[in-house]
């Protein structure tokens, strides 16, 4: 019966596939922004890079309510449907994490979420209620055209 072989994880030239300098390189990034994010954790630093809060053209009120991975139903602020469906796209990523940081304070994840726009065409998504903000025009003209769409039905 033949001999199965080792596995080995040294050539036998002794001659290393990636430096040793880089595996260690490779290891320190990471952990020096670990370290950076503490320091500006724990020191309360502010947060930079946040674009203004311009004067609001319109405002909206309106809830999002998750069904499973993809589906979301949205409701103005009376209750009514706006929208139903099955595959809710960038929606259902902002319904995502309005759930998930709602979750973190202990509140409902259904109350209403406003949807602001601009003076200068920028919109965003704010939680009254926890500290959850998303600039929707950050993530491209479809995924603001989504909420768009939703927003034409309530005018």
């Amino acid at each position: 019966m033949p001999m199965q072989p080792s596995p080995n994880f040294k050539r036998t030239d002794n001659n290393d596939m990636i430096p040793i300098g880089l595996v260690r390189a490779m290891f320190a990034l990471p952990v020096a922004a670990l370290l950076l994010v503490a320091y500006a954790s724990l020191t309360d630093r502010p947060q930079v890079a946040v674009p203004d809060n311009g004067a609001i053209s319109e405002s909206w009120s309106i809830s999002l309510v998750g069904h499973d991975a993809q589906a979301v139903t949205v409701l103005d602020a009376e209750g009514n449907l706006i929208a139903d469906m099955d595959h809710g796209g960038f929606v259902t990523v902002i319904q995502n994490g309005l759930m998930t940081m709602r979750r973190r304070h202990g509140i409902d994840p259904t109350l209403p979420l406003e949807i602001v726009r601009f003076e200068n065409g920028r919109m965003a998504a704010i939680d009254p209620l926890t500290n959850y903000r998303v600039e929707l025009s950050q993530f491209g003209g479809d995924n603001q055209a989504a909420f768009e769409r939703l927003l034409t039905k309530l005018n």
